[in-house]
C-alpha cells in the first residue's frame, strides 16, 4: 500500500475547502478547512468541543487552541487563521443552542464525534466530486506542511509543528518530487 501524499495543487486545495460550503455542510466544510489548516492528526481534530474553540463569555471563536495530542500526549499551541475562524463562524451561526461540551464535528444522531471512517468518507466524497486524486484525512495533514515548505517556512519548522522526532519523517510528509528539486536547480542564480 502506497503512503498518501499532499495535495499539492494549490487550485485543487481551494476547491476541496470550499466544496463543502458551497452546498451549506458547515459541519464537513469546518472538517476540511482544519484539516488543511491546522495540521491536526485526525483522531485530534474528531475530539475537538466547542469550548476549545469558541469563547462563550465573549462570544467569539478563539485565536489559537492548545489541545493534548493523543497520539504523542504532549501539548499544542495552535494558532487559528482567518480561514479557520470563518468557517467555525458560519457553521455556529447556522447551529442553534450550542453547547460548550459538544463535538465541533458531531454526529447529529448520537451527539458523539463522526468516527474516523466517516471523516474519511466525507473528506473522499469531497474530493471524488472534484476529481482529485487518491488521498485520505491524512493527506490533508500532509498538504499543510507541503505548502508551508513551498512558500518558505523552514523545514525545520514543519518538523515542530507536526512534533516528529526526526527530519526523515518530516521530508516524507513534504512528498519532495523531482519537479520540486528540479525547479531548485532551474531557479537557483547567483
Amino acid at each position: 500500500m502506497a503512503a498518501t501524499q499532499p495535495i499539492r495543487d494549490k487550485q485543487q486545495v481551494k476547491q476541496l475547502v470550499n466544496y463543502y460550503m458551497r452546498r451549506g455542510q458547515y459541519r464537513n466544510h469546518v472538517l476540511i478547512v482544519m484539516s488543511v489548516y491546522t495540521a491536526l492528526r485526525i483522531s485530534d481534530l474528531l475530539r475537538l468541543r466547542w469550548s476549545e474553540v469558541y469563547n462563550f463569555e465573549k462570544k467569539q471563536v478563539r485565536s489559537s487552541i492548545t489541545i493534548t495530542e493523543k497520539k504523542t500526549g504532549k501539548s499544542k499551541t495552535i494558532a487559528l487563521n482567518k480561514n479557520v475562524k470563518r468557517a467555525l463562524s458560519k457553521y455556529m451561526a447556522k447551529k442553534q443552542n450550542i453547547l460548550q461540551h459538544e463535538f465541533i464535528i458531531q454526529n447529529p444522531r448520537t451527539g458523539k464525534a463522526i468516527s474516523r471512517i466517516q471523516a474519511y468518507r466525507i473528506i473522499r466524497a469531497a474530493g471524488d466530486a472534484l476529481g482529485i486524486g487518491h488521498f485520505s484525512c491524512h493527506s490533508l495533514r500532509k498538504t499543510f506542511g507541503y505548502h508551508a515548505w513551498k512558500t518558505g517556512v523552514s523545514p525545520a519548522v514543519i518538523m515542530e509543528i507536526y512534533d516528529h522526532s526526526s527530519f526523515s519523517v518530516t521530508r516524507r510528509y513534504l512528498g519532495v518530487t523531482q519537479d520540486d528539486k528540479d525547479e531548485v536547480y532551474l531557479n537557483i542564480c547567483f
